[in-house]
């Protein structure tokens, strides 16, 4: 028997049973509330999608969890001092979908639609010089399996890329940075940066006024990331000073964002719902199921996070 724990609406979490169970006919994945307390006692793999960590906490053989989602942050803070390990799902069609978006809004930002938009409420009827892709210089902040997919389709389609990792990394047509120099030395170049990173202790914040201020005056940020990774009164304040153009953002801090927050009605910020890269119900099934099958035949665990680095 392998629960399921998670936080879903309960009809998404009867879609994934229904696809977990279709993928593994030899299991029981259950929802964590059918567990008798003496199923609790031998369990030693979980599925989890934002677990409630007390119910995880009474898995008292819990080996390891197979999380559905491909950010794990607050599980690790959560299970940062713990034996169980956490594997998170690496999954060729989430890397795809979010290079997809990243395309999507930095060609918005690259052909000024935020501009024109404000331009058609005071029924301004102006053309401005197009920029070529070619001199549009994008910096992305990591280059993880997402990173790495989304910059080489943004060099696909003609732009001038650049990516830093903390680590050296090398890409082909990539030009890659790596350590605090380097992320210096690419945020100065950058006329769109995008933030993939992973939230940890060391990129909590890492978007402030500092790095802010080394960006070129009139450049745009995506963060398709985590809200934690930029701050936001720096934010606002690069925006209200003119010396960023225009800022996407599709992650907060606090999900939903607050009705009160003064971000939806900024007017040269983009709100979208954290709707960058929407996990595949069918491909993640999938990927958990080989995942599981591989570990009852083999012994072997996939690739889990480090908890030190914290991905």
């Amino acid at each position: 028997m392998i629960p399921f724990i998670n936080q879903l609406p309960k009809d998404e979490e009867v879609r994934w049973l229904a696809a977990l169970n279709q993928r593994l006919p030899n299991e029981n994945v259950v929802s964590f509330s059918e567990l008798k307390s003496s199923d609790k006692a031998g369990i030693e793999l979980a599925i989890v999608a934002n677990p409630n960590i007390d119910e995880l906490a009474e898995l008292k053989s819990l080996i390891w969890v197979h999380s559905v989602w491909a950010g794990v942050e607050h599980l690790m803070l959560s299970l940062a001092n713990s034996s169980i390990d956490v594997v998170r799902l690496m999954d060729p069609t989430l890397s795809q979908t979010m290079a997809e978006a990243v395309l999507a809004w930095s060609l918005y930002l690259h052909r000024e639609m935020p501009r024109y938009a404000k331009q058609q409420r005071k029924k301004q009827w102006q053309q401005h010089q197009l920029v070529p892709a070619s001199k549009r210089r994008i910096g992305i902040l990591g280059l993880g399996e997402l990173g790495q997919v989304s910059a080489k389709q943004l060099q696909i389609n003609g732009f001038n890329v650049m990516g830093w990792s903390r680590t050296e990394k090398a890409i082909e047509n990539i030009s890659c940075f790596s350590g605090d120099s380097g992320l210096a030395e690419m945020v100065a170049q950058s006329d769109i940066l995008v933030c993939l990173l992973p939230l940890t202790s060391i990129t909590k914040g890492i978007i402030n006024k500092s790095l802010l201020n080394q960006l070129p005056t009139g450049s745009a940020i995506i963060n398709f990331a985590r809200g934690g990774i930029i701050n936001t009164s720096d934010l606002l304040a690069a925006l209200d000073s003119n010396h960023l153009n225009h800022a996407v953002l599709d992650v907060f801090e606090h999900e939903p964002l607050n009705a009160e927050s003064e971000l939806w009605q900024h007017p040269d910020i983009t709100v979208l719902p954290h709707i960058s890269a929407p996990t595949n119900l069918n491909s993640a099934s999938d990927i958990v199921a080989k995942n599981i099958t591989t570990y009852r035949t083999t012994g072997q665990l996939p690739t889990t996070v480090n908890k030190l680095i914290g991905y």
